[in-house]
């Protein structure tokens, strides 16, 4: 089998690991084909992984893993901004080559070491509550199926596969390459800055709309937030970005270094945890820039964690965030990492957590290598109260018997998989977990 080795594997988080797999680094959807139908003429199981990004097991492999970093190239710009990539291809790769031909995503999460293919597969997004997942983006893929055929999807070819398959889990086959709607680079004016969790929750809907792109981070142990407002603005007005200091001080030192060792010092002492949270939350000033889209909207991450994000109806944040405060004041939990808060707007697309309505994020994190244990637990219970639904690229702990109540249109996705790949060529255990046993 074409670039095939006797391999171990684990995930960005550190959390997910396995062994005595067989690896496959395929060249071109002809390479990607063999390699399945090899695997499922054996009986063995693939799994695609892209940048192992997913806190949870969902990329997993048991038997066989397809990494697709050697398919990752630029396959097509037209004069339209419809982009067409490998899915292999990183999302900070891809965004350097639509910037340098003067087209941008329209929206964008804070992290673009992911591929492509694993960003859509999993759900991710950005913040904006006028915006949609990058998944609303997409305007088509070929998926290659387990019998080795490729199927090429859209709005116009194979629709009902393009219209329940934008976000795929890696269940339906394997995406061979995507096309994302681009649109005319543009700048954003970040202006970021200290505020107050309880204003934020009173004025919740006002604040996440007073701009294009908006989202908060609550530091627990305090009432402290860092708060990050982003509106678009043409290229024409021109840029002006932070100073290079300041940038390599806020993002590199303070965010990063200082930020890790505030870590590192609550894992050997956690009674320290509550006052280097204030420090944490005060570390930060006020700042305003403007520079080209995808260099505000995406974040250095090199503290490793684990995390755990809910999505919830909108109306219903600011309770939800208001009994997360409460329980954690009653918890007694030590907490060093800030809770992130999002928002999206509804879209169609069946396993999406934003489907048929607008959506608030909220995230939990804890450093990579402990046990996210009762902390996870209550954003888990608080949300769930109020039919939260689960990044499915993180950590949760639903099963299929709950996720199907959360999902109005999940059955649809899962008649699609039993159709795609009855045999269940693409599953693995966790897939199992929160989508049933393929052809069951």
């Amino acid at each position: 089998m074409p670039g095939s080795a006797s391999d171990s594997w684990r995930n960005w988080g550190r959390n997910q690991r396995a062994a005595g797999i067989e690896a496959v680094h395929p060249v071109g959807a002809d390479e990607i084909a063999a390699a399945v139908v090899g695997a499922a003429r054996s009986g063995r199981r693939v799994r695609p992984i892209g940048s192992g990004h997913s806190f949870s097991a969902i990329g997993r492999p048991e038997d066989v893993q397809l990494v697709l970093d050697r398919h990752a190239g630029l396959v097509d710009v037209d004069a339209t901004g419809l982009v067409t990539v490998q899915a292999g291809m990183p999302l900070h790769r891809l965004n350097a080559e639509l910037s340098a031909r003067g087209w941008a995503l329209t929206n964008l999460g804070d992290i673009d070491r992911q591929t492509v293919s694993g960003a859509l597969s999993t759900g991710t997004h950005g913040t904006g509550a006028r915006f949609g997942g990058l998944a609303t983006q997409l305007r088509g893929f070929e998926l290659v199926l387990a019998d080795g055929s490729t199927l090429r999807c859209s709005a116009t070819q194979n629709a009902d596969v393009f219209a329940v398959g934008r976000i795929g889990l890696g269940a339906l086959g394997v995406l061979a390459t995507v096309t994302l709607q681009a649109e005319p680079a543009f700048a954003l004016r970040a202006e970021e800055g200290p505020a107050r969790l309880p204003e934020l929750i009173e004025g919740f809907a006002e604040f996440m709309g007073s701009a294009d792109h908006v989202e908060f981070y609550w530091f627990p142990h305090t009432d402290r937030c860092l708060s990050k407002r982003n509106t678009r603005v043409p290229l024409s007005e021109g840029l002006g970005p932070l100073p290079r200091w300041r940038a390599v001080w806020d993002d590199e030192v303070l965010a990063n270094a200082v930020f890790g060792g505030v870590v590192a010092a609550g894992r050997r002492v956690p009674s320290l945890i509550p006052p280097l949270a204030r420090v944490s939350a005060g570390a930060l000033g006020p700042r305003t820039w403007t520079d080209h889209s995808h260099r505000v909207f995406v974040s250095r991450r090199r503290v490793r964690f684990l995390e755990m994000e809910y999505a919830v109806p909108r109306a219903d944040a600011p309770a939800v965030l208001a009994e997360l405060r409460r329980v954690h004041e009653a918890g007694g939990w030590r907490v060093a990492f800030p809770v992130e808060v999002r928002v999206a707007a509804a879209d169609d697309i069946p396993l999406s957590t934003a489907e048929g309505r607008d959506s608030a994020y909220i995230a939990a994190h804890v450093p990579a290598g402990t046990q996210p244990g009762a902390w996870f637990g209550a954003l888990e219970s608080i949300a769930g109260a109020v039919g939260g639904r689960p990044h499915w690229g993180k950590l949760h702990g639903l099963d299929v018997d709950v996720l199907r109540t959360r999902y109005p249109r999940f059955g649809e996705f899962t008649r699609l998989r039993d159709r795609l790949d009855p045999a269940g060529t693409f599953t693995n255990t966790h897939l199992e977990r929160v989508l049933g046993r393929a052809g069951g």
